[in-house]
């Protein structure tokens, strides 16, 4: 059995902003397509969550994680590790390690080889490693930073055997220059002028490229598939077109509809790739960020066998992803969502903030959101309870993870006066399948299409903000496939 990446997940926030929306408001700024767009309560420690879950909804699971790697340029803290909240809303083990890459996007492909290193560590002893690449990106109103961005997260498991696409060589070429940067302390990045980075982008993304092949022992002619990625739009263009590949092996280009993810788009492009490439065939990922760094990978004969499973479990592919986004977000919502556009808040007092040994005692309820079932009378209690409310039973108690168990509405109340960015507050309480309710609030979902009996499956997100303290949280989120079906799409 050979390592590598044994299973993948991303996601892609559920709200679109048309690029149209920004010329319509500001004259200018605008253009074809759509971006995505991170809800009010989404960061990115919650977009990792939610791609981590798919990698592990399929193949290795939680429990064989043995080191949470997350990369991010916007880490939802500095002085605290973001990786710890995303372990525990997984439920990795105890004994798994979970550390923190930042800085430029160039960090997202330094991840992604560390953990497949690990796997493939010598003497048998190599480790499962999860690696998440995540990104929330913005700029100033009508910049094109704004206009050509994009949020979203992609997740490997990398694994020691049972790989669906194995490292066969890497390149790669440094170089310093200025073509973009940011100080600790600012929200938005400055680039130099364009003809100087695509100037030096090019050569080193050839080097690079050419290493690698030369590493693999390939030809640019063995290529089925290419992925080349970056911040730098006209060095991307002029680093594929120069690539020497056949006509067909590049990639779609993901940009005109998701925007450009920033560090999590070399990963959601490969996944992209690994749920429509074919056993036995070589995949080249080449990303552009202060220099280039290329990877080349071939798909296994355990690859089929992962497409299905995924298809049969129900984990959403990139494709459909994009297709199930709703692209009808305002500009001056994104704007407020963002930070940008100041509001009044609703009149009711400020959000406080969470008590970490409140917050400590019920970690498992809190960021697992597990549950207890009782072994007497099978009656499922949400949160967890030492005594049985069905039958009085004390401490017979079978711990449950429900974050991954659907349910249905049953009532559910709008809400115009609570405080949030993103007014009204729909709550709902939720019939989950197998038994147990709970009142919780739902998200990406518009408060007049909702009904009674809708499905729905829980997510991961920030309730809010306060003394610069994060509270995350499970909400429900209507399931996107009924939804779907109920409108006719």
């Amino acid at each position: 059995m050979s390592s590598g990446i044994a299973a993948w997940g991303t996601y892609l926030p559920f709200w679109r902003l048309r690029r149209t929306a920004i010329a319509g408001v500001l004259g200018s700024g605008g253009g074809k397509g759509t971006r995505t767009v991170a809800s009010h309560d989404e960061d990115t420690t919650t977009l990792a969550v939610e791609a981590g879950r798919r990698a592990l909804a399929v193949g290795p699971g939680a429990g064989s994680v043995q080191d949470l790697l997350l990369s991010t340029p916007d880490p939802g803290y500095l002085d605290k590790t973001s990786a710890t909240t995303v372990h525990a809303a997984l439920g990795l083990g105890r004994g798994c390690g979970a550390y923190d890459f930042a800085g430029s996007s160039r960090s997202a492909v330094g991840t992604l080889l560390q953990g497949l290193g690990a796997a493939g560590g010598g003497g048998g002893r190599g480790r499962t490693t999860l690696a998440v690449l995540s990104e929330l990106r913005t700029g100033l109103a009508g910049s094109a930073e704004e206009r050509d961005s994009g949020d979203g997260a992609a997740a490997f498991v990398c694994a020691p055997d049972g790989a669906v696409a194995e490292l066969v060589g890497r390149g790669a070429a440094s170089d310093e220059f200025l073509d973009r940067w940011r100080v600790p302390g600012e929200a938005d990045s400055h680039v130099w002028e364009e003809r100087f980075g695509e100037g030096l982008y090019v050569p080193l993304a050839r080097e690079a490229f050419a290493a690698a092949l030369k590493d693999a022992g390939l030809a640019e002619g063995d290529v089925d598939h290419a992925v080349v990625t970056g911040l730098h739009v006209r060095a991307v263009r002029s680093a594929a077109a120069s690539l020497g590949v056949r006509d067909g092996v590049l990639a779609p280009d993901l940009t005109g509809v998701v925007g450009n993810l920033g560090a999590a788009h070399a990963g959601v492009a490969l996944c992209d790739v690994l749920e429509r490439a074919q056993p036995g065939q070589v995949i080249v990922v080449l990303s552009l960020a202060d220099g280039a760094d290329a990877l080349v990978l071939r798909t296994t004969g355990a690859l089929d066998d992962a497409q299905r499973a995924r298809i049969e479990a129900g984990v959403p592919l990139v494709g459909e992803q994009v297709a199930a986004g709703r692209d009808d977000l305002s500009y001056a919502t994104f704007l407020t969502w963002r930070g940008q556009l100041r509001r009044e808040p609703p009149r009711r007092p400020d959000p406080e903030r969470p008590g970490a040994p409140t917050v400590h005692r019920s970690e498992e309820w809190k960021y697992a959101f597990v549950g207890s079932r009782c072994l007497v009378c099978g009656f499922r209690h949400m949160p967890p309870t030492r005594a049985c409310l069905s039958c009085h039973a004390i401490d017979q108690m079978q711990a449950e993870r429900l974050a991954d168990v659907p349910g249905t509405v049953a009532t559910f109340t709008i809400d115009h006066l609570a405080f949030s960015l993103s007014p009204p507050v729909v709550g709902v309480i939720v019939d989950f399948d197998g038994g147990g309710r709970y009142r919780c609030e739902i998200t990406d979902v518009v408060a007049s299409e909702l009904a009674v009996g809708d499905r729905v499956t829980m997510t991961f997100r920030r309730v809010w903000t306060a003394q610069g303290v994060h509270n995350y949280f499970w909400k429900a989120r209507p399931a996107g496939k009924a939804r779907a079906a109920e409108r006719g799409e």
